[in-house]
């Protein structure tokens, strides 16, 4: 197994029609180390400040914070990110939850 962090070119178009399939409990930093940059920056409704698209198994999956409408917060303090798709998403998160507690 492995996982793929896209860029904002390479997210485009991917997750559209995704919706919240559960969370993972990490910070910003681990997030980071794992997967570099996020793809996308603040929404237009600043609803998300940071999110990650990763490809995994073929299907496609997001990493973002949910209305914390503060950057600092979100990469000083939180520590529950919401996982978004279009498929069951448990193994994504559990290889995703290993693989942080293993960096």
């Amino acid at each position: 197994m492995e996982i793929t962090a896209l860029n904002k070119e390479q997210a485009s178009g991917k997750t559209g029609g995704s919706s919240l399939k559960g969370y993972i409990n990490c910070k910003y930093a681990d997030l980071i180390s794992l997967l570099g940059q996020p793809a996308y920056g603040q929404s237009g409704d600043e609803k998300v400040n940071f999110e990650w698209v990763v490809e995994f198994e073929g299907n496609y999956f997001t990493i973002y914070d949910w209305k914390t409408y503060n950057v600092r917060y979100s990469i000083e303090s939180l520590d529950r990110w919401n996982i978004g798709g279009k498929v069951y998403a448990a193994d994504f998160i559990e290889y995703i939850e290993k693989q942080i507690k293993n960096k």
